[in-house]
């Protein structure tokens, strides 16, 4: 299994809806894909799907129901862990609850290829756990000052305090390959001056798109809304770019997903 954190630092910039329709994408390519609600307080996931789930991770976390109980599966083929709707008290998880998590991650997520932790924006410490746990960390940017900024802020952060180096950057929301390779551009420029031993490689870029504004009041992946626009070809671009990145065993991966966990 190949984890992934998707983070943006800002909120409003398109993140629940990448996740989305990349989960998509992939389970169209035959690969079992579970995104895990991770702003645990706000849900997002369910909401954007027009879904009711009976159960979320409340239930997990006061240990009525196990993580594998919850597991959602949509009519879109990928699952969804669901996350409570205006709980303030799951936005900062404590040592025990995290330890619960741990211990029901092994059989409930083993069968899937992809995890994807959509998690809130901010750098809370939920935001890093999260960051932490994932094999590997998505972030996204729109052409924005303030979301460059805050995507900045949330690398710096991680790798201050998680020491992780690694980072994938996703631009959204512009109008044309040349803006988001600029954008790109400009945020490796920061990063490298301040904070040489981090890298930061391009994953993709998405162009704005009118569909997914109808697409989310919808309550449908735009790319069931849209399949033929550009911005649909780029998802499934990057759906097949994670698909062909050179991995190790399943079985290993997900050992080593397990031990990262339990050094947090």
């Amino acid at each position: 299994m190949k984890s992934f954190s998707v983070a943006s630092g800002k909120g409003g910039v398109g993140k629940t809806s990448f996740v989305i329709n990349l989960s998509l994408a992939l389970s169209q390519l035959n690969q079992r894909v579970v995104i895990f609600d991770a702003d645990l307080g706000l849900a997002n996931v369910d909401i954007m799907l027009g879904l009711s789930p009976k159960f979320d991770i409340r239930y997990v976390l006061n240990g009525t129901l196990t993580l594998k109980e919850i597991i959602y599966q949509t009519e879109y083929k990928f699952s969804i862990i669901p996350a409570g709707a205006g709980v303030y008290e799951l936005t900062q998880l404590n040592s025990s609850q995290k330890l619960l998590l741990k211990t029901q991650m092994e059989e409930a997520l083993y069968p899937y290829d992809y995890l994807f932790f959509d998690i809130s924006a901010g750098i809370s410490d939920n935001v890093l756990f999260f960051s932490q746990l994932a094999d590997e960390r998505i972030v996204l940017v729109t052409p924005e000052p303030t979301s460059m900024a805050d995507a900045y802020a949330y690398i710096k952060v991680v790798y201050k305090k998680g020491r992780i180096k690694n980072f994938q950057l996703v631009v959204n929301m512009v109008k044309d390959e040349e803006e988001g390779k600029k954008i790109y551009q400009q945020l490796l420029y920061v990063v490298e001056k301040f904070l040489p031993e981090v890298k930061l490689s391009l994953l993709g870029v998405l162009h704005y798109d009118e569909c997914v504004k109808k697409a989310i009041r919808s309550q449908v992946p735009y790319l069931m809304l849209c399949p033929d626009t550009k911005l649909s070809a780029k998802i499934k671009e990057i759906a097949y770019k994670l698909l062909n990145q050179k991995s190790q065993k399943k079985e290993l991966e997900f050992q080593e997903f397990l031990e990262r966990f339990s050094q947090l």
